[in-house]
């Protein structure tokens, strides 16, 4: 059954974007073939994107990839972008940039993913919109073995809930990944 799911990636000390950017220490990590797990990880990556009928993200995030297009992972996969802010698109990327509540645009979104899950991505800000607003049905968190020592933490986004609701695998190396279901 399609959902909305967050899906993020976190560092062994509970951190789940750092500076300069966003997602600086994931792309070192996930380009650096000695750090045990990055191969898994990276595939693991790809097929939860095949999975994805539509993405959505916050500003900070989308601005990592206009500084960097060549990172762009979604194709043409149609991504929702939540900013006040103007920002340029990036070329043969199918990008909807919106302001407001999320809940306003949630069932467009839905829409532009139609069987597929939609996917959240990026440093909480937006997912923590989505998860107040009873909107997120599972949320993936992919533990890395690096620990940048600061950042914005993970615990901001998962206080409250139900550790019961937890699944853990190991994706190799040392790369975690925990399922949390939050369907009501």
């Amino acid at each position: 059954m399609a959902g909305t799911i967050y899906y993020v990636a976190a560092s062994q000390d509970g951190f789940i974007a750092q500076a300069p950017g966003p997602g600086e220490w994931l792309r070192t990590f996930a380009g650096a073939p000695e750090h045990a797990g990055a191969r898994e990880a990276e595939a693991h990556v790809s097929e939860f994107l095949a999975a994805a009928g539509a993405v959505a993200m916050g500003a900070e995030t989308y601005r990592s990839f206009v500084t960097d297009p060549g990172s762009w992972p979604f194709g043409s996969i149609p991504v929702w972008v939540f900013t006040h802010h103007e920002f340029p698109g990036i070329s043969g990327a199918d990008i909807t940039f919106v302001r407001g509540d999320v809940a306003e645009f949630h069932p467009d979104i839905l829409h532009d993913a139609g069987q597929r899950d939609v996917v959240l991505t990026g440093g909480g800000n937006l997912a923590g919109q989505f998860l107040d607003s009873g909107l997120v049905d599972e949320m993936v968190v992919t533990v890395l073995p690096i620990s940048p020592g600061s950042g914005r933490e993970l615990a901001h986004v998962v206080d409250g809930i139900d550790p019961a609701g937890v699944r853990e695998r190991s994706l190799g190396g040392a790369v975690l990944q925990r399922r949390y279901d939050l369907r009501r």
